[in-house]
């Protein structure tokens, strides 16, 4: 029985020239499971289940390497927990050196070895690079000035005197939005907000 992989890091990424590559090969859609996942490890709910799945006499087939995984040590590991423990093949699309269904003589196992560590010492490196390179980017842009997350609330200039005496039941919710110019449901809004609170008590 043959079956597909298909990952891409994030949710926004689109996987359809995976996809198109499995059925191409010749993988039923119904057999093809789908990650939207980093590759960093391979606590996957779908790449478990396909590998709950695969048994002796089976393919998993993948377009490249780094779509199986991204760190090094894990790749290596799964390849021969599929191909050593679970008798199935692996054929990868874009290595053919890399399809286990081939016999091959000692020199040649020698090769795919060495290819197989290769692409994956690559996939865990441009894995790093990438991290790299968001924490570089994050950084020169902090430098310029830019603010990450949800910007703070402007509250109206006395709303903490306000509010403790509405605390006090000096002020009704009314009475209280009407001092600040805003409605008693805003007033209430940012009361009750946790952002607002630790406003006021740094101010």
């Amino acid at each position: 029985m043959e079956y597909g992989y298909v990952r891409v890091s994030t949710r926004e990424q689109n996987e359809q020239r995976q996809m198109i590559a499995m059925k191409e090969y010749g993988v039923e859609e119904a057999r093809i499971y789908t990650d939207k996942q980093s590759g960093k490890d391979f606590a996957r709910k779908n790449y478990k289940r396909l590998l709950r799945r695969l048994k002796s006499g089976d393919t998993l087939v993948i377009k490249s390497i780094d779509r199986l995984g991204r760190n090094y040590e894990e790749i290596l590991e799964q390849w021969r927990c599929i191909t050593k423990e679970k008798q199935a093949a692996i054929v990868v699309l874009d290595m053919p050196l890399l399809d286990t269904r081939q016999t091959r003589d000692l020199t040649g196992t020698l090769i795919a070895d060495l290819v197989l560590q290769l692409l994956s010492y690559v996939a865990q490196t441009e894995r790093e690079s990438i991290r790299q390179r968001q924490a570089e980017g994050i950084a020169a842009a902090k430098a310029r000035g830019v603010k990450f997350g949800r910007p703070r609330k402007v509250l109206p200039e006395g709303f903490g005197e306000v509010k403790a005496r509405w605390e006090r039941g000096e002020l009704s919710a009314r009475a209280a939005g009407k001092l600040l110019g805003v409605t008693h449901r805003s007033f209430l809004l940012w009361a009750q907000d946790d952002v607002c609170k630790e406003i006021v008590r740094k101010t």
